[in-house]
């Protein structure tokens, strides 16, 4: 075998270990200890371990936790060094999973399932910026969707590991997922890359002072609305199937799997109307149809029909974070300003997702668990996420990289 054979292989190898590990810490962070979350819900409440209404905030607390962990995420790495600072997250995410086997209160596992959210959002803050600096430039895209989709494989293997966890009990669910992250944890241990203990405290230093371009905030508002928009199918889809419909919870959790299969084609689909399109269109299509499959949703009350239409809603809360981070790359020159602008991004997406999820808790509650109310204003965030894309068509991409403009 030639040298420079042997060379290329050895470096495809260490490309492989540092996404496998920024995989893993999606996986852990956001795919399991949030998603895993929905099916579970249910459950709780026929169990009595909480009641429908507690149930609903414990998975808002969750969202919580994402923002201040996406506002959290770049100090920690400044003072632990990026991959330390992963490695902590997965272990206290792995660690809340263990905690919630024990429901000894409201405040308990509120507690738990918001440092579960911290954990993911100092995750998805740090870990493309930890990852995606030693790939070459030709691969940082594939790269990207891999990272990306351990959110997709978190909600698909929720799907199909909770239900026969459950046949086990609930305790033995939330301990089983606990072990399940914390092997997670354990393969991508040595995978970080090494060499830059904290490259996000040198982004923030070496960070030019000029603003951002104009574009990048109404990406960011629109990024909100987004956010706002995914939180009702991704919270109450499984109860609104369980026990909205009266169908039980084998049918929630067959629509769930569905879901999962969606976001597991997500990142690979929308990253690829990305590149062939433009991440401006590509954001406009997803946003139009997404919009049309929730007005769809409330009007559906087949099981066969919603399960079709949970591929499509699966395959927006994982595709559109290559679609934006796309449009950032678009919109921002130069590494920098673009980790810069992904940060600010992720806090506002984070931002509107917490407050979207207590804000649909009090619908729930003050509707009388009315689902159908929850998922038409859902698609009502979207149409405004929608109309902000129509007003940033007037706006220039400093790079002329966009090539949806005409």
């Amino acid at each position: 075998m030639p040298p420079s054979t042997s060379r290329a292989d050895a470096r495809d190898n260490s490309l492989h270990r540092p996404v496998l590990a920024g995989l893993c810490a999606s996986l852990v962070g956001i795919g399991l200890a949030r998603f895993a979350y929905t099916p579970l819900i249910p459950e709780l409440i026929q169990a009595q371990w909480f009641s429908a209404n507690d149930a609903m905030y414990l998975g808002a607390a969750n969202l919580v936790g994402y923002l201040i962990g996406a506002l959290a995420g770049r100090p920690l790495a400044r003072r632990l060094g990026n991959g330390n600072a992963l490695r902590l997250m997965m272990l206290a995410a792995s660690l809340a999973f263990f905690a919630c086997a024990f429901p000894l209160s409201v405040s308990w596992y509120f507690g738990w399932r918001l440092l579960s959210g911290i954990a993911g959002g100092a995750i998805m803050v740090l870990v493309a910026a930890t990852v995606l600096p030693h790939i070459p430039a030709s691969r940082k895209g594939l790269a990207s969707g891999a990272i990306f989709l351990g959110i997709g494989l978190g909600i698909a293997g929720s799907g199909t590991v909770v239900p026969p966890l459950l046949n086990l009990g609930l305790q033995a669910t939330w301990l089983g997922l606990g072990a399940l992250s914390l092997l997670l944890t354990a393969l991508s241990w040595f995978g970080w890359p090494a060499g830059h203990p904290s490259s996000i405290a040198e982004t923030v230093k070496a960070a030019p002072a000029e603003p951002l371009p104009k574009g990048v905030y109404l990406l960011f508002a629109q990024y909100a609305f987004m956010a706002a928009g995914l939180v009702p199918a991704m919270v109450f889809l499984v109860d609104y199937v369980a026990r909205g419909l009266g169908a039980g919870a084998s049918a929630g959790a067959f629509v769930w799997i569905l879901y999962g299969l969606g976001a597991v084609i997500g990142p690979v689909s929308h990253g690829f109307l990305a590149d062939r399109l433009g991440a401006r269109t590509g954001i406009r299509l997803v946003l139009t149809v997404q919009a049309i499959t929730l007005g769809l949703l409330a009007a559906c009350h087949s099981v066969s029909g919603l399960a079709l239409l949970a591929v499509l809603l699966g395959s927006f809360p994982p595709g559109i974070v290559p679609l934006a981070l796309a449009r950032v790359h678009e919109l921002v020159p130069g590494h920098d300003r673009q980790q810069t602008a992904w940060s600010r991004a992720t806090v506002s997406f984070a931002t509107f997702q917490a407050l979207a999820g207590f804000a649909s808790s009090a619908l729930f509650k003050a509707s009388d668990g009315n689902h159908v109310l929850l998922f038409l204003t859902a698609a009502g965030s979207l149409a405004v996420a929608l109309l902000l894309e129509l007003v940033a068509k007037g706006l220039p991409s400093p790079l002329g990289r966009d090539r949806c403009l005409s």
